[in-house]
Protein backbone atom coordinates (compact mmCIF):
# COMPACT_ATOMS: atom_id res chain seq x y z
CA UNK A 1 0.00 0.00 0.00
CA UNK A 2 1.84 3.01 -0.90
CA UNK A 3 0.92 6.90 0.83
CA UNK A 4 1.76 9.83 0.72
CA UNK A 5 3.39 12.93 3.25
CA UNK A 6 3.31 16.20 3.61
CA UNK A 7 5.04 18.48 6.29
CA UNK A 8 4.35 21.79 7.22
CA UNK A 9 7.69 23.85 8.65
CA UNK A 10 7.36 26.19 11.24
CA UNK A 11 9.10 28.58 13.71
CA UNK A 12 7.42 30.34 17.07
CA UNK A 13 7.84 33.97 16.80
CA UNK A 14 7.32 37.19 18.65
CA UNK A 15 8.03 39.12 14.80
CA UNK A 16 5.40 41.44 13.41
CA UNK A 17 4.02 42.03 10.11
CA UNK A 18 3.11 45.52 9.22
CA UNK A 19 2.44 46.42 12.82
CA UNK A 20 0.58 42.91 13.65
CA UNK A 21 1.82 40.47 16.11
CA UNK A 22 2.35 36.99 14.47
CA UNK A 23 2.94 34.12 16.59
CA UNK A 24 4.81 31.87 14.61
CA UNK A 25 6.44 31.77 10.96
CA UNK A 26 4.42 29.01 8.59
CA UNK A 27 5.73 28.14 5.52
CA UNK A 28 3.36 27.11 2.91
CA UNK A 29 4.35 26.65 -0.79
CA UNK A 30 2.88 28.18 -4.04
CA UNK A 31 2.47 24.93 -6.87
CA UNK A 32 2.78 24.20 -9.97
CA UNK A 33 -0.83 24.31 -10.75
CA UNK A 34 -1.41 27.81 -9.03
CA UNK A 35 -2.55 25.81 -5.47
CA UNK A 36 -1.21 26.35 -1.82
CA UNK A 37 0.15 23.41 -0.10
CA UNK A 38 3.05 21.73 1.93
CA UNK A 39 6.06 19.79 0.81
CA UNK A 40 5.67 16.59 0.29
CA UNK A 41 4.76 14.03 -1.64
CA UNK A 42 4.29 9.97 -2.47
CA UNK A 43 6.25 7.61 -0.40
CA UNK A 44 8.34 6.23 -3.28
CA UNK A 45 9.50 2.83 -2.26
CA UNK A 46 7.92 0.00 0.01
CA UNK A 47 10.82 0.14 2.76
CA UNK A 48 10.83 3.57 3.06
CA UNK A 49 9.17 5.01 5.79
CA UNK A 50 6.97 7.99 6.03
CA UNK A 51 9.56 9.90 7.66
CA UNK A 52 12.19 9.12 5.38
CA UNK A 53 9.98 10.01 2.28
CA UNK A 54 8.85 13.36 3.30
CA UNK A 55 12.70 14.24 4.09
CA UNK A 56 13.43 13.10 0.73
CA UNK A 57 10.40 15.09 -0.68
CA UNK A 58 12.00 18.36 1.33
CA UNK A 59 15.14 17.83 0.09
CA UNK A 60 13.78 17.91 -3.80
CA UNK A 61 11.21 20.58 -3.11
CA UNK A 62 13.09 23.12 -0.39
CA UNK A 63 16.59 21.64 -0.60
CA UNK A 64 16.04 20.82 3.43
CA UNK A 65 18.51 18.53 4.46
CA UNK A 66 16.71 15.13 6.42
CA UNK A 67 19.60 14.72 8.14
CA UNK A 68 20.05 18.08 9.60
CA UNK A 69 16.05 18.65 10.06
CA UNK A 70 15.01 15.39 10.58
CA UNK A 71 11.38 14.34 11.21
CA UNK A 72 10.08 11.88 13.95
CA UNK A 73 6.72 10.11 15.01
CA UNK A 74 6.84 13.20 17.92
CA UNK A 75 6.51 15.54 14.24
CA UNK A 76 3.23 13.74 13.27
CA UNK A 77 -0.26 15.65 13.49
CA UNK A 78 -2.51 12.69 11.10
CA UNK A 79 -2.99 10.08 9.01
CA UNK A 80 -6.32 9.31 6.66
CA UNK A 81 -7.29 7.36 4.08
CA UNK A 82 -7.02 8.63 0.39
CA UNK A 83 -9.16 7.80 -2.52
CA UNK A 84 -8.15 9.65 -6.06
CA UNK A 85 -8.91 8.13 -9.37
CA UNK A 86 -6.07 9.97 -10.83
CA UNK A 87 -3.54 8.74 -8.26
CA UNK A 88 -4.91 5.04 -7.54
CA UNK A 89 -1.83 3.69 -5.55
CA UNK A 90 -1.92 6.23 -2.97
CA UNK A 91 -4.13 4.52 0.07
CA UNK A 92 -3.04 6.78 2.85
CA UNK A 93 -1.95 10.64 3.61
CA UNK A 94 0.33 11.31 6.24
CA UNK A 95 0.58 15.03 7.70
CA UNK A 96 3.50 16.33 10.06
CA UNK A 97 4.44 19.79 11.22
CA UNK A 98 8.58 19.94 12.13
CA UNK A 99 9.25 23.11 14.28
CA UNK A 100 12.45 24.97 13.76
CA UNK A 101 13.95 28.13 14.72
CA UNK A 102 13.21 31.46 12.81
CA UNK A 103 16.83 31.34 11.79
CA UNK A 104 16.59 28.47 10.54
CA UNK A 105 12.97 29.63 8.64
CA UNK A 106 15.19 32.34 7.11
CA UNK A 107 17.61 29.76 6.18
CA UNK A 108 15.40 27.61 4.40
CA UNK A 109 13.92 30.80 2.68
CA UNK A 110 16.58 31.72 1.37
CA UNK A 111 18.07 28.35 0.05
CA UNK A 112 14.85 26.84 -1.10
CA UNK A 113 15.42 28.39 -4.66
CA UNK A 114 18.50 25.82 -4.65
CA UNK A 115 16.11 22.87 -4.43
CA UNK A 116 16.07 20.50 -7.45
CA UNK A 117 12.16 21.11 -7.87
CA UNK A 118 12.25 24.97 -7.33
CA UNK A 119 10.79 26.93 -10.48
CA UNK A 120 9.52 23.67 -11.94
CA UNK A 121 6.85 21.56 -9.15
CA UNK A 122 7.66 24.19 -6.83
CA UNK A 123 7.06 28.17 -7.85
CA UNK A 124 7.45 29.74 -4.39
CA UNK A 125 7.22 29.56 -0.40
CA UNK A 126 4.59 32.07 1.35
CA UNK A 127 4.26 32.68 5.07
CA UNK A 128 0.75 32.41 6.30
CA UNK A 129 -0.61 35.90 8.23
CA UNK A 130 -1.69 34.01 11.35
CA UNK A 131 -3.14 37.67 12.69
CA UNK A 132 -6.36 38.99 11.68
CA UNK A 133 -6.61 43.09 10.64
CA UNK A 134 -8.63 45.28 12.22
CA UNK A 135 -10.95 45.04 9.46
CA UNK A 136 -11.64 41.71 10.86
CA UNK A 137 -11.14 39.98 7.57
CA UNK A 138 -7.85 40.54 6.59
CA UNK A 139 -4.52 38.79 7.54
CA UNK A 140 -5.41 34.97 8.36
CA UNK A 141 -9.18 35.28 7.33
CA UNK A 142 -8.44 36.32 4.04
CA UNK A 143 -5.13 33.90 3.84
CA UNK A 144 -8.10 30.82 4.41
CA UNK A 145 -9.80 31.92 1.24
CA UNK A 146 -6.87 30.99 -1.05
CA UNK A 147 -7.17 27.99 -3.50
CA UNK A 148 -5.49 24.76 -1.40
CA UNK A 149 -4.87 21.49 -2.94
CA UNK A 150 -6.78 18.68 -1.52
CA UNK A 151 -7.16 18.93 1.89
CA UNK A 152 -3.89 21.21 2.86
CA UNK A 153 -6.38 23.98 4.44
CA UNK A 154 -7.91 21.62 6.51
CA UNK A 155 -4.30 20.35 7.62
CA UNK A 156 -2.85 23.67 8.25
CA UNK A 157 -5.93 24.87 10.14
CA UNK A 158 -5.20 21.01 12.37
CA UNK A 159 -1.46 21.61 12.68
CA UNK A 160 -2.00 25.21 13.90
CA UNK A 161 -4.25 24.09 16.94
CA UNK A 162 -2.13 21.07 17.73
CA UNK A 163 0.86 22.52 17.89
CA UNK A 164 -0.46 25.08 20.19
CA UNK A 165 -0.20 28.31 17.16
CA UNK A 166 -3.85 29.10 17.28
CA UNK A 167 -6.89 28.25 19.49
CA UNK A 168 -9.79 26.18 18.18
CA UNK A 169 -11.67 29.57 19.00
CA UNK A 170 -9.68 31.88 16.74
CA UNK A 171 -10.02 28.96 14.17
CA UNK A 172 -13.05 29.03 14.20
CA UNK A 173 -13.27 32.48 14.12
CA UNK A 174 -11.16 32.88 11.21
CA UNK A 175 -12.88 30.19 8.98
CA UNK A 176 -16.42 31.82 10.07
CA UNK A 177 -15.70 35.40 8.50
CA UNK A 178 -13.22 33.64 5.61
CA UNK A 179 -16.03 34.30 2.23
CA UNK A 180 -15.48 31.04 1.67
CA UNK A 181 -16.22 27.94 4.39
CA UNK A 182 -14.53 25.59 2.70
CA UNK A 183 -12.05 24.61 0.16
CA UNK A 184 -13.33 24.56 -3.36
Amino acid sequence: MSSAGHCMIFAKSESQTIGFPSKAIVLMQMRFDGKLGFAGGIIEAEDESVEAGIGREMLEEMGIDPAVYPLSKEDHVSSQPFHCDTLPQVKALHFYALEVTEAQIAEIENNARNAIHYGEEVLGWVRVPLYTMTDGYNGFPAFLDNNFVGNARDQLLEALIKTGLMTKEEIDSAVKVAKFSKNQ
